[in-house]
């Protein structure tokens, strides 16, 4: 068929898929700690915000800002950073990022120290650091789709998500801690954390996939694969995008009530919030290692994953004490850990590294905007006056949609065919 042709010439044109290596234990810790640190670009300011607002003299609607102008460009130039990955090598475009988002906090750290009117210069380095985030966690992914085989690709991919739902969890009671030093300290902290992470990533990391394509064949590589392959990963993309809107969207509702409802504050607060994301991580962690080296689990546990979630959100408006409501959030995490990990694992494993790059980190945007569009719009419909009943319904809704679209579109005969057969010959 035609739309099999193109994947042998880039094969054949570009070195080898390295999917034959292993990774040292050193080598993983490096890539593990990346998108632990990527997580806290923006949850570890949010305990801190009131008290910049207050330190800067700002309005609510202003310190947002900080949130917004790290947001915007991190999710705009993830696709981009994939496609210069691809060309050019893994490390080159992500080592440098890394650098970027540390030198972005301590710049602006260093606005907030020296400066007497900071804040248009904090949204500058926040800027900045959002360029840096573009080309993290996502190229880590595609690394060890690049470095591992399939046996083993399944249970690293799931230790990513695990390390990123452990940044998730440490955040809020990092932001809190900090801000007992300063309401500037978490910036100095971004720095103290991305710069290592660089320079460990560049000494123990092995680089992946091969670069310097023509751009022709490399567009029209993209193009087979979105003809072959697109229907599966859509539903791989819908699933990553669905389940963080929705898991986020939760969360930032139930924080909005934790201290009115349920007289939470402070740590006692971060805690709550922690528990469905700690559940989402160790999930994600099992997960990886059922998957391994089994291309039939990762249908059947996205759509578990999917329906979880579903069933938690549908019971949400129907518990109303503390202890069942972290019950039914808890359910939720266990669905969305459930989800990611064979998408993740989907995705990377359907291309050969060549455009591995570009498929996962456009993926990765449309992660990022699921986590970014939930809390907002969870919010308005609140404030539309919509019923607790109607509002996760709704959200039930969405996600029994995204499972009906995932159990039609999803072939995995056909999308994890690289996965099966292992890399691409030289």
């Amino acid at each position: 068929m035609k739309s099999h042709q193109p994947a042998p010439q880039a094969s054949s044109s570009a070195a080898p898929d390295r999917a034959g290596e292993s990774l040292s234990l050193w080598a993983l810790a490096a890539l593990c700690s990346v998108p632990f640190v990527m997580v806290l670009g923006n949850s570890m300011l949010i305990p801190v915000l009131p008290a910049m607002g207050h330190a800067l003299d700002v309005s609510p609607v202003q310190v947002g800002l900080l949130i917004t102008a790290f947001s915007v460009p991190a999710g705009l130039l993830i696709p981009l950073a994939g496609a210069l990955a691809d060309r050019y090598g893994r490390k080159i475009i992500m080592v440098p990022a890394l650098m970027l988002y540390g030198l972005g906090g301590l710049l602006a750290g260093a606005a907030a120290l020296w400066l007497a009117k900071p804040f248009p210069y904090l949204l500058g380095a926040r800027i900045l650091q959002g360029v840096g985030a573009g080309g993290t966690y996502q190229l880590a992914m595609t690394l060890t789709g690049d470095l591992l085989p399939p046996g083993r690709r399944a249970r690293v991919l799931g230790l990513l998500e695990t390390s990123n739902g452990a940044g998730k969890v440490a955040s809020p009671l990092l932001g809190s801690l900090l801000g007992l030093i300063t309401w500037f300290a978490p910036f100095f902290f971004y720095g103290a954390l991305a710069i290592p992470t660089a320079l460990a990533v560049w000494a123990l990391v092995p680089e992946g996939a091969a670069k310097g394509q023509p751009l022709g064949q490399y567009f029209a590589g993209l193009k087979a694969v979105a003809q072959e392959k697109g229907a599966g990963l859509a539903g791989a993309y819908l699933t990553g995008a669905v389940s963080l809107f929705l898991l986020f969207g939760a969360l930032a509702t139930f924080s909005d009530q934790a201290e009115a409802v349920y007289g939470l504050r402070d740590l006692g607060k971060g805690l709550a919030l922690a528990v469905p994301v700690t559940g989402s991580a160790l999930c994600s962690y099992v997960m990886g290692r059922w998957l391994a080296g089994k291309p039939e689990r990762v249908q059947p546990a996205l759509l578990v994953g999917l329906g979880l979630a579903a069933l938690a959100l549908g019971l949400i408006p129907f518990v109303h004490g503390l202890t069942w409501r972290l019950i039914a959030l808890l359910f939720l995490g266990v669905g969305v850990g459930t989800a990611l990990t064979p998408a993740n694992t989907a995705v990377t494993g359907s291309v050969d590294a060549a455009r591995r790059g570009a498929v996962t980190c456009l993926y990765g945007s449309m992660r990022f905007f699921g986590v970014a569009i939930g809390p907002p719009a969870f919010g308005l419909a609140a404030g539309a006056g919509w019923s607790p009943a109607a509002l996760y319904g709704v959200a039930a809704a969405l996600a029994l949609g995204t499972a009906t679209a995932v159990g039609l579109a999803f072939r995995p005969g056909r999308l994890l065919t690289r996965w099966r057969q292992g890399p691409a010959p030289a």
